[in-house]
């Protein structure tokens, strides 16, 4: 419910501002996408979503640098602002979220643990947002819903 709350709040955001708005997703596989388009008449605002969750996907779809990925690794904060701002580019859409982290169970290192993911919001003509969140121990599913929850606040913070 608290998902289709905020993805409520996110489209009317958009139609009052003339947005549309495209996500591009890894750790949560299209779920930002899917709470949008839960909403009926998300259609006149939510422009298209990219799941990226391999590295060769968020070059071939987004143009994320491979020597980005190389270098800082798909989880950081630089991948997932070239995520946001890849994705904008490569859309019609005025604004953009991306997001991308450890899910778990596993996967999770002593410098990216589980329940870390960086969030980013790109907006056309605006600086691009970035937000490190760090879920701790929960559960995939619940990693996955929080984090949809911080994406959608993310956009909210990215309009004017």
């Amino acid at each position: 419910m608290i998902a289709e709350e905020k993805s409520i709040q996110v489209l009317e955001a958009c139609r009052s501002h003339s947005l549309m708005i495209v996500t591009a997703e890894s750790c949560t596989g299209g779920l930002i996408a899917a709470a949008l388009t839960d909403i009926a008449g998300s259609s006149d605002v939510v422009d298209r979503g990219f799941v990226t969750y391999s590295n060769e996907a968020k070059h071939e779809m987004i143009g994320v640098p491979v020597e980005l990925i190389i270098e800082k690794g798909a989880v950081s904060k630089e991948v997932a602002i070239a995520m946001a701002e890849g994705a904008l580019a490569h859309s019609r859409a005025g604004i953009s979220i991306a997001v991308t982290g450890v899910a778990g169970p596993g996967g999770g290192s002593a410098k990216k643990p589980v329940g870390l993911v960086h969030i980013a919001s790109a907006r056309s003509g605006h600086p691009t947002l970035h937000k490190e969140c760090h879920f701790g121990e929960k559960t995939r599913a619940e990693i996955r819903h929080a984090t949809v929850l911080a994406a959608l606040e993310l956009v909210l913070q990215a309009m004017p």
